[in-house]
């Protein structure tokens, strides 16, 4: 993700350094005009802004911490990553304590939004800071501001939420239309424009019935998103107990392909229907 969103960065005219823990994919920007450094103090040192992309919030939090001593006093620090409340409220209480700033940003669109620039974009923190972050946000996609810090955060818990329980309810109409004797690819063009319309319907539908199961979001993501939703919800005094479900679908299915896309789900659910499989073609995996 952070490849594409730092290109999109590039070509709407702003000055990029990149950094990243493996040096050569921060090398590989080079060419599309970014400034690549091998040091983490170089590449935060003297920036007014700082967009961090990492896979979770303990990445963040080491990262913050070891870019810290070289991160100019009122720096805004942008986390685009996908991390808990707690963690992105710790990051905003660590840094305004030094003088700094601090947004939470994560990002709903996959490679494909952040390589067309129409990323959503759900912030958290102070107005005047997102005002501030809004037109360099504005480069990779649509931004909101939703709330404090944190905020950013739940809003993206809901999005996957919703996408973890409609790619699962998807796969599930899919094998019911192959079980009862409809054809799943005509089914899936009956009801497009209705109510059940969706992007996971077009998106993820169109995966399950080619077995395309090539990682976009991975089955390993889902898991760790359903795990922090279910760790919110547990926060604010709720339970979901349809959340709670899917999130031991995906926990059965991390066991075997982790790596897969979240899409598998449909997999997921032909192995709890032996003899029951949607389509002839062999899984795409890898």
């Amino acid at each position: 993700m952070g490849d594409p969103m730092a290109r999109r960065l590039l070509a709407a005219g702003h000055a990029v350094t990149v950094w990243n823990r493996t040096a050569a994919k921060a090398e590989a920007l080079a060419g599309a005009g970014a400034h690549a450094v091998s040091d983490l103090q170089d590449a935060v040192r003297g920036a007014h802004i700082v967009i961090s992309m990492l896979e979770a919030g303990p990445t963040v939090d080491g990262v913050l911490r070891a870019a810290l001593p070289g991160l100019a006093q009122n720096a805004l620090w942008i986390d685009m990553s996908s991390t808990q409340q707690a963690e992105a409220q710790a990051f905003h209480a660590q840094l305004t304590a030094q003088g700094r700033r601090f947004i939470d940003a994560p990002v709903s669109g996959g490679v494909g939004g952040a390589a067309a620039g129409t990323l959503a974009i759900m912030a958290g923190g102070a107005a005047e800071d997102f005002a501030e972050a809004e037109p360099v946000l504005a480069a990779m996609g649509r931004a909101t501001l939703v709330g404090p810090a944190g905020a950013g955060q739940v809003a993206k818990l809901c999005n996957q939420l919703i996408v973890g329980a409609t790619i699962n309810i998807v796969a599930e109409a899919i094998l019911l239309a192959q079980a009862a004797g409809a054809d799943p690819a005509a089914m899936r063009a009956a009801i497009r424009g209705g109510f059940a319309e969706s992007k996971i319907l077009d998106v993820h539908g169109q995966r399950m019935l080619e077995r395309n199961f090539v990682a976009g979001g991975k089955v390993s993501t889902q898991l760790k998103d359903q795990r922090n939703i279910l760790a919110a919800a547990e926060a604010a005094g709720i339970v979901l107990p349809l959340t709670e479900l899917v999130t031991a679908r995906y926990l059965t299915l991390s066991k075997t392909i982790p790596q897969a896309d979240h899409s598998a789900a449909l997999i997921g659910l032909e192995q709890l229907n032996p003899g029951q499989r949607v389509g002839d073609a062999p899984d795409k995996l890898s």
